[in-house]
């Protein structure tokens, strides 16, 4: 007779380890049969998750294999697990009739029917994320690794990646970057919180922070106990003539001021260093999108200027994808100290082997080879995104041509909130300068425009979602002509 699954030795077929609670008066028995009933209708055993064997389970919970053959055996005639010959037991694909209702409160909430195009700003063409490559570097890591690597990490990153990255961001935005001075975080809003909690414990209580700007950002030093005081932008940039008094950084983006889309001027960015040595401040640089510009080189690092001075920040959010969780700091030396005593208080070090693998795309040239690939895709997008514009409206695109959105102005708030409000119920997601909160304080008298994502939809969703954006334009003009 061929032996079942249930017939494989405990030490292999343990492969699930289970949190069961066998007591009450009812008999072990009973109270396995209802323990795993109630993991079952309350989720924590999902549809198909396969249980362990008989022999395996009883000997985890110190039972007679007999007992757990007969909880098995109940369950599976009341409708909860299904017994399939050589595939062992499994949760069942469908509840028993009378546990919908019951089941239907203990599980998450509706999710929204998937828009049918998407223009939100912030995000690449996850879809183009560079699978081969990044599994082939996996295997390369996981190949030569050694043991010692899985332990506790150092707080700056892996050894190898800081160096890696150190190289990429000296050779392709100038910055003054060596390992020594690197630290690898886990994206950006990571970095500026771990950031933010290491200056309030220097003493700093204000920061300069870019009008328009990310919201999130703002929240994030407000709830390190950072007041963000807003920090006027124009056509030059953010303007250094109204830092606030005893502010300890101010937090910009030069290469293209999100979301405004403008270059800092050049006497600005001085400004800036000259107020941040005179009144022992920094800046925070955030290169969130640098490597990608259109119609010329991309604009130096501001960092270099003052590599004393300026903590350079950078990520993999827009070049591969936010999911990757992979960013990094070039922190001036008075700083590095500080701010590796608050990761390792936060215990916020991204994982080993992912910072390998990117070190290891880095190092083969295979980032090199995708973000130049994402560029020229990204610039045939926003190229014809201009002309299907110019056909149905007057009003030009703001900003210049670079990074993954740009902004189209409307004549009002009001009409902004609508437009956004319209594209919507249309299926088609949109964020705008006042419906986004990137205005603080609030006012309607601010200038409104939408943001357009165009890198955001994957390439066989661009052109709907396009054609759906110029249809909305088209109607009756909300823009700013």
């Amino acid at each position: 007779m061929r032996g079942s699954p249930d017939d494989t030795p405990a030490d292999l077929r343990s492969g699930l380890d289970l949190h069961l609670d066998l007591t009450g008066d009812r008999g072990v028995g009973r109270s396995l049969e209802t323990a795993l009933r109630e993991a079952v209708r309350r989720g924590r055993l999902t549809a198909g998750t396969r249980l362990p064997g008989t022999r395996s389970l009883a000997a985890d919970l110190g039972l007679s294999r007999g007992t757990v053959v007969q909880a098995y055996t109940q369950l599976i005639a009341g409708g909860w697990l299904t017994g399939v010959p050589g595939s062992g037991t499994r949760v069942t694909d469908v509840l028993p009739e009378s546990d919908t209702s019951e089941t239907a409160d203990h599980g998450p909430p509706e999710l929204r029917a998937t828009a049918l195009g998407d223009l939100r700003p912030g995000r690449p063409d996850v879809s183009t994320f560079p699978r081969a490559d990044w599994v082939a570097g996996v295997r390369r890591v996981m190949a030569a690794m050694e043991s010692e690597q899985m332990g506790y990490p150092d707080p700056a990153g892996m050894p190898a990646l800081r160096s890696a990255v150190a190289e990429y961001v000296s050779r392709t935005r100038g910055v003054w970057a060596s390992a020594g001075s690197t630290v690898i975080t886990a994206g950006f809003t990571q970095a500026l919180a771990l950031l933010a909690r290491t200056f309030r414990g220097l003493g700093t209580r204000r920061a300069a922070t870019e009008n328009p700007g990310f919201a999130a950002h703002r929240e994030l030093l407000a709830a390190a106990g950072i007041d963000p005081v807003p920090l006027a932008v124009d056509a030059g940039g953010s303007d250094p003539a109204r830092l606030p008094d005893g502010a300890g950084f101010a937090l910009l983006t030069p290469a293209h001021q999100h979301p405004w889309g403008v270059v800092l001027a050049p006497g600005r960015r001085s400004a800036f260093i000259d107020w941040a040595r005179r009144n022992d401040a920094y800046v925070i640089e955030d290169d969130y999108d640098g490597e990608f510009r259109y119609d010329q080189q991309p604009v130096g690092a501001m960092q270099a200027l003052a590599p004393d001075r300026v903590i350079y920040a950078g990520s993999t959010s827009k070049t591969l994808a936010p999911g990757a969780r992979l960013g990094w700091l070039v922190v001036p030396a008075p700083l590095r100290r500080p701010l590796l005593r608050t990761v390792r208080e936060t215990g916020s070090t991204p994982p080993v082997i992912d910072q390998l693998v990117l070190a290891d795309l880095l190092s083969r040239g295979s980032y090199d080879r995708h973000v130049r690939r994402a560029r020229l895709a990204y610039r045939r997008r926003r190229h014809e995104l201009a002309e299907r514009l110019a056909v149905v409206t007057d009003t030009p695109l703001t900003g210049v041509a670079a990074g993954l959105h740009t902004l189209l102005p409307v004549a009002s708030e009001a009409a902004e909130r609508e437009l956004v409000a319209t594209a919507e119920r249309a299926g088609l997601l949109l964020q705008g300068l006042h419906t986004a909160d990137y205005w603080y304080p609030m006012d309607e008298e601010r200038p409104a425009a939408l943001l357009i994502g165009y890198a955001t939809p994957p390439q066989h969703a661009w052109r709907q979602a396009l054609d759906m954006l110029v249809s909305l334009v088209s109607g009756p003009s909300r823009t700013s002509g």
